[in-house]
């Protein structure tokens, strides 16, 4: 079986080293690059499962890179920043992030985070069944199955986890779901996470499925619009 295959892209060498090493001991096959435009050409020379971007990179910052990669892809993708800071977050998920981890990270984590984002991607590839009933809302229509979303009959592009978002809302029209509970279901955070992410990401299908289509209900969460 082979195994998963993720690109590091890290300018420090003692990170990448590490952290290349640390998730080959974890089964990963790893390719390793030390800039954004290295980083862009191990990409496009082998699509790996998953990347892992370092925010600030030489001559192809992080962000950039990562707009580059989900304008051709929608493979899976994590970011790395040594700060927590609310900026690199939300410029990492507007460029088409998946999840973000902050340094130091522990190597523990850094899998588990790895995995739950693998988890999400593969259970939002389509099946070989044909589909079931699509959904419909407004001018939406979800194929559940088929994992097609279309817009006054044009498919829509989203990301695997704007995918899973998707589907969550519309598993329950109508209702408030919390952020909590959206990180639970979506981005498999058992243990809890940023709620940034899940803010980011609602603009982002938003934008794309209509903006009055997902409500905000203040202090509590957000609802899709039956």
């Amino acid at each position: 079986m082979a195994r998963t295959h993720v690109l590091f892209v890290e300018d420090d060498d003692v990170i990448r080293e590490a952290t290349t090493l640390s998730l080959e001991r974890d089964g990963f096959e790893v390719t390793a690059a030390r800039d954004g435009l290295a980083g862009l050409e191990a990409f496009r020379g082998r699509r790996p499962d998953l990347a892992l971007l370092d925010v600030m990179l030489p001559g192809l910052d992080g962000v950039s890179l990562c707009r580059r990669i989900r304008d051709e892809s929608t493979v899976p993708v994590i970011m790395v920043s040594a700060r927590a800071d609310a900026i690199d977050v939300v410029l990492g998920l507007e460029a088409g992030a998946d999840d973000y981890v902050t340094k130091p990270f522990d190597g523990a984590v850094l899998v588990a985070r790895i995995r739950a984002v693998l988890r999400r991607f593969r259970a939002s590839e389509p099946e070989d069944e044909p589909g079931g009933a699509v959904l419909s809302f407004g001018d939406i229509a979800i194929d559940p199955e088929g994992l097609e979303v279309t817009r006054d009959g044009r498919r829509l592009a989203l990301t695997p986890t704007e995918m899973r978002l998707l589907l969550e809302f519309a598993a329950a029209p109508g209702t408030v779901l919390s952020r909590d509970r959206l990180l639970e279901r979506v981005w498999d955070y058992s243990w809890g996470g940023d709620t940034r992410v899940v803010d980011v990401h609602v603009q982002r299908l938003r934008a794309k499925i209509g903006q009055d289509r997902l409500e905000t209900v203040r202090g509590f969460g957000y609802k899709l619009r039956a």
